[in-house]
């Protein structure tokens, strides 16, 4: 499902640490108040921590430098600036609890982004990382300074020692917001379309290779039997001319055979009836290949982008034939429609369920596929039915200009509509 849109014009690069109320401390006055002491034990702390969070970042980064040349090297860096990541995460802690600063946690980095080396590469450039290491390399002078000041103003500064900490908890605030919060949410946007691109490109290898495959052992196999036949025949023409017209009668077979399969393989590239028709005559076509009966209902005042159509064709397609195949079921729906900038489809049956995105199934599959173009896979089907699922894309005109609705956020949730 998804989150809800925010207001209109509402820009991607926002404050990344907005102050809420509750993440202002209260005015400070000449008294030692639990606010007070918080900050002093933070000040206090600073040192000893800093101390750690430095050893850890220089041993790290030299280490990891000095080993570059070696194949350990960049795997090294590459688990330090992971670690640099969860020292981000106490500090936030440590500030949150003894500041009262509310950071939010940055995005993980996207598992099984493509295989070993682009994941390491993305650990590589991960921003979050870098941004704590600099913060460790920094804290150490200023972690002195604070405890040497703290502690000295605990027997010389007493009376003025509640201004003198919030003026330098003030300075570790910010610190905290500039270095250790989500920089916006571009950069959370960017991580996914880094992680979507490689999904895209191995499905677009996988289907060149299902291609190859599929003319490899069907229409070239048959055209190569053809060009025997016909030789053959040939031959035996002037001898034997009932059997080279009975060999030619079989190559006409083939033929036939060849240009049904090489139909099928054009279909499944991308149908004529789609370019020439649209989603609702191809989507009704698909049905009528199913061998359960679907009532297909398109309600589109225009054609998407050929691409969004494309991929709108294939998803139900694809959910169709598990539909034959798996569901048991008597009857299917197809429903198809536009809201709030974004395309929906949703396909029902009355089969016996039990289908889920677990397992490396086709869902999962489907589900990757729409992810990768920023859109969504929902599936319900609990065991013993019914079956619904629901696809979103975000809409694009024939011009390639995507919709409004759809620039801030993703639109409509994927609602049903049975």
């Amino acid at each position: 499902m998804t989150e809800p849109s925010p207001p209109a014009g509402t820009p991607l690069t926002a404050d990344p640490a907005p102050a809420g109320p509750g993440d202002r401390p209260p005015p400070v006055r000449f008294a030692y108040d639990a606010h007070t002491w918080k900050e002093i034990a933070h000040l206090l702390v600073n040192l000893p921590v800093s101390m750690v969070g430095f050893t850890y970042t220089v041993t790290m980064l030299f280490a990891g430098a000095g080993l570059t040349v070696t194949v350990i090297g960049l795997p090294l860096l590459a688990a330090g600036l992971l670690g640099a990541r969860l020292l981000g995460r106490l500090e936030r802690a440590r500030a949150r609890r003894l500041l009262g600063v509310r950071v939010e946690e940055p995005s993980p980095l996207p598992h099984g982004a493509g295989g070993f080396w682009p994941g390491l590469w993305l650990a590589l450039r991960d921003p979050v990382g870098w941004r704590t290491v600099l913060y460790e390399l920094i804290r150490l002078p200023w972690g002195v300074l604070t405890f040497t000041v703290a502690l000295t103003g605990l027997f010389v500064l007493w009376p003025v020692l509640p201004f003198v900490a919030r003026a330098l908890t003030n300075v570790d605030r910010a610190m905290v917001r500039g270095l250790l919060s989500p920089s916006d949410e571009l950069e959370r946007r960017i991580a996914e379309l880094e992680s979507d691109r490689g999904v895209v490109v191995d499905t677009a290898a996988a289907d060149l290779r299902r291609i190859e495959r599929d003319l490899h052992d069907g229409a070239q196999a048959r055209l190569v039997n053809l060009a025997m036949g016909l030789g053959l025949a040939k031959e035996k023409l002037l001898e034997d001319p009932d059997a080279a017209a009975t060999m030619v009668e079989e190559a006409h077979g083939e033929v036939k055979l060849a240009l049904q399969e090489l139909r099928d393989l054009a279909r499944g590239i991308h149908p004529a009836v789609l370019t020439d028709r649209g989603l609702d005559a191809a989507l009704s076509s698909v049905a009528s290949r199913c061998t359960v009966p679907v009532k297909v209902t398109a309600d589109l005042d225009e054609r998407p982008a050929a691409a969004i159509e494309g991929i709108a064709y294939f998803t139900v397609s694809e959910l169709l034939q598990n539909v034959s195949k798996h569901s048991g079921a008597r009857s299917a729906s197809v429903d198809v429609w536009q809201s709030e900038g974004r395309l929906f489809l949703q396909v029902w049956d009355d089969g016996r369920g039990g289908a889920s995105l677990e397992g490396g199934s086709g869902m999962r599959g489907l589900a990757d596929r729409l992810g990768a173009v920023d859109g969504l896979f929902v599936v319900d089907s609990p065991e013993g039915g019914p079956t619904t699922v629901t696809a979103e894309l975000p809409w694009r005109d024939r011009s390639g200009v995507l919709a409004p609705q759809a620039r801030t956020a993703k639109g409509a949730s994927a609602r049903g509509r049975r």
